[in-house]
């Protein structure tokens, strides 16, 4: 994937040629509503599925150069279906979960063909998802944290009646990641678990509809978010700072999530 993704970006920069194409906004503001699924999977472990409701909103630098900040949040309710230590069976229905993204990158926009800018881009990323289950007797908050760096390629086409079409691929570098799990939601003695998440990665893509109108662009965005994190160190559980003799881990994990974005451009 990575070995692919760089032959892409520098088979981009060889291709992109001089002409001419309409140059973009030199500042844009989005501001748009998202609604997503998203499956959170512990192969042999247990799933989560539910739907998931947002905010998005960026701000766009482009003087040949581009340079983006962007930010969402999103929240939802989830279902949980997995097992307890023994093997038994066990559902959660109704988890409350949110989300919080932000993401700066930047980038360098090619006229492409006659009425194609190509931008291939890269940044830093932070992803948290809370994901609280302290209701349930079985169940603990947790909390997940992502420091990753995005790398892809952007394109925006102008067709006719003022409509554009654009196509985003990504590859999400994973940094590091930071897991903690409230234990203290079984036993006020327990301490929080915290383990470091070194391995992993994300991919995602995008198609954007885009129309022209009096002020206004309007957006239509269908997209797809993928992370594939594996299992992090082990730390050993704490009873009010001493070791139990017992060890925690965050088991290797995968999540989805298929969407759509509304927005304003201005």
């Amino acid at each position: 994937m990575k070995k692919l993704l760089a032959l892409t970006i520098c088979f981009v920069f060889m291709a992109a040629g001089s002409v001419f194409a309409e140059p973009l906004k030199e500042h844009s503001w989005d501001l748009g509503t998202e609604i997503s699924h998203i499956t959170y999977d512990e192969p042999g472990v247990m799933e989560e599925k539910g739907v998931m409701y947002g905010v998005v909103g960026s701000y766009t630098y482009r003087n040949r150069f581009m340079l983006k900040a962007e930010g969402k949040g999103s929240w939802g309710q989830v279902d949980y279906d997995g097992q307890l230590s023994d093997g038994t069976a066990y559902t959660i229905s109704d988890i409350d979960d949110y989300m919080f993204e932000f993401r700066g990158v930047g980038g360098y926009d090619f006229p492409v063909l006659t009425a194609t800018i190509l931008t291939p881009y890269i940044g830093f990323g932070y992803r948290y998802l809370n994901d609280d289950l302290s209701f349930d007797p079985a169940g603990y908050e947790r909390e997940s944290n992502y420091y990753y760096s995005p790398i892809g390629i952007e394109t925006l086409t102008e067709l006719q009646n003022g409509w554009s079409v654009g196509l985003t691929i990504e590859y999400d570098y994973f940094w590091k990641g930071i897991q903690k799990s409230h234990l203290e939601d079984f036993s006020a003695s327990l301490d929080t678990l915290e383990n470091d998440q070194d391995d992993g990665f994300g991919v995602r893509g995008s198609i954007k509809f885009q129309k022209k109108g009096e002020g206004v662009d309007y957006i239509i965005e269908p997209f797809i978010r993928y992370w594939d994190i594996d299992k992090s160190n082990v730390k050993a559980i704490t009873y009010s700072g001493t070791p139990t003799g017992y060890v925690g881990w965050e088991p290797a994990n995968d999540s989805t999530e298929i969407g759509g974005k509304i927005a304003v451009k201005f």
